[in-house]
């Protein structure tokens, strides 16, 4: 299932932080990504904390590196893709003990 397109919300700058734009934006069962366009530095930073997603793009949109971990939160996934982080999803460790004596 793919889940519903974006969610588009006009936020002042301290809109953060349990107030209504937050609450909207993270009111969904999914959180794969983010966007914020801002001239606020700061603004991007706070927002970023409070939103509820696995990668916040400030700016821009769809920016990709195969050394940057991907993935959501909620039910946009569990675990993270690329990067050395993806190694847990696909290694088993394990111990052996052998006494040569």
């Amino acid at each position: 299932m793919i889940p519903p397109g974006e969610i588009v919300v006009r936020a002042t700058p301290g809109d953060f932080h349990g107030r209504p734009t937050m609450r909207i934006a993270n009111d969904v069962s999914y959180g794969l990504a983010a966007a914020i366009w801002t001239r606020d530095l700061n603004s991007a930073h706070r927002a970023s904390r409070a939103l509820r997603a696995g990668v916040v793009y400030v700016n821009c949109y769809d920016a990709d590196d195969i050394t940057v971990p991907f993935g959501g939160y909620k039910q946009s996934g569990f675990g993270r893709d690329k990067s050395l982080h993806a190694f847990d999803k696909y290694t088993e460790l394990k111990t052996t003990w052998i006494d040569l004596s």
